[in-house]
């Protein structure tokens, strides 16, 4: 699923080719797209039509499309293959394509909503006082928004009852990281992924804080991280940071630090990839 960097990736290319633009014509094409969206797609349609777009938004791993002089927005849902392009108005559909939205000027493209595996989707919501959809309002600040607060993050991961990992997943208290980023700050940071919260003094956890930072925006460098086709940016393309990877998907290589063999293992419905000796387990106490 995309984390922050592919998210955030595909929000600068909206900005670029979608704001300010009037929404001439919507179609709904599958009706999954827009589940979240109660009214159902014929609603979703009206209600967008019409209407101009602002400035494409995100927090943490959400992503929106506000409406210009509406408490309005698209929140968009981008799921395990969920996919926003702005492709030629004469281009060939593409086999997945879920929602087409066209615009009222002479730009030649239009957005599309592609999702092979219709997780994802896009719905309309009311926005709060700050401007997010009012379904994720409960959702933190991510570590590149200037106003994230490192001081109340380091006290909250102090006072959790939990794993260092876990804590580094919980969109309620840091938001935008997801399982391949938290493993690379992890092994940057040389912490095991069951590390005890409250076992990590402030440096500490200001330096793994650091590496969260540092790994998101080398990944934005190239575009984020792309393992096969499902995850592109607005124009088509993928990431390439999966090449500068130094744990996710490592199992059995050497450490890139002291070459001992990478591991992998089962965690949560998913896989937390370490190096045994430079992120050692902590001490079990009987």
């Amino acid at each position: 699923m995309p984390e922050l960097p592919e998210v955030e990736v595909v929000r600068r290319g909206l900005e670029r080719w979608v704001a300010g633009r009037t929404v001439e014509a919507v179609e709904v094409l599958h009706p999954r797209a827009v589940r979240r969206h109660p009214a159902g797609g014929a609603d979703f349609a009206a209600r967008l039509t019409g209407e101009t777009v602002g400035v494409a938004q995100r927090r943490g791993k959400y992503l929106w499309l506000p409406l210009e002089g509406r408490d309005l927005s698209v929140l968009g849902h981008l799921g395990m293959s969920g996919q926003l392009l702005v492709q030629p108005e004469e281009a060939a559909d593409e086999k997945h394509l879920r929602i087409r939205v066209r615009f009222r000027d002479t730009a030649g493209t239009e957005l599309r909503f592609v999702d092979q595996r219709t997780f994802g989707g896009l719905s309309l919501h009311e926005n709060t006082a700050d401007g997010l959809p009012d379904v994720i309002a409960h959702i933190a600040r991510d570590p590149l928004d200037p106003l994230f607060d490192e001081a109340a993050y380091h006290a909250a991961l102090r006072a959790r009852r939990t794993t260092v990992k876990r804590a580094l997943l919980d969109q309620s208290l840091i938001s935008g990281v997801g399982n391949i980023y938290a493993d690379e700050a992890l092994w940057r940071a040389r912490l095991h992924y069951e590390r005890p919260t409250a076992t990590l003094t402030r440096p500490r956890s200001a330096e793994l804080l650091g590496h969260v930072w540092d790994v998101m925006n080398a990944a934005l460098e190239v575009g984020g991280t792309s393992f096969d086709s499902l995850y592109v940016n607005v124009n088509g393309e993928s990431g390439y940071f999966d090449r500068s990877l130094d744990a996710y998907g490592r199992e059995d290589e050497p450490c890139r630090r002291c070459g001992t063999p990478m591991r992998r293992r089962p965690w949560m419905n998913r896989s937390s990839y370490f190096c045994p000796r430079c992120q050692r387990p902590p001490r079990v106490v009987s």
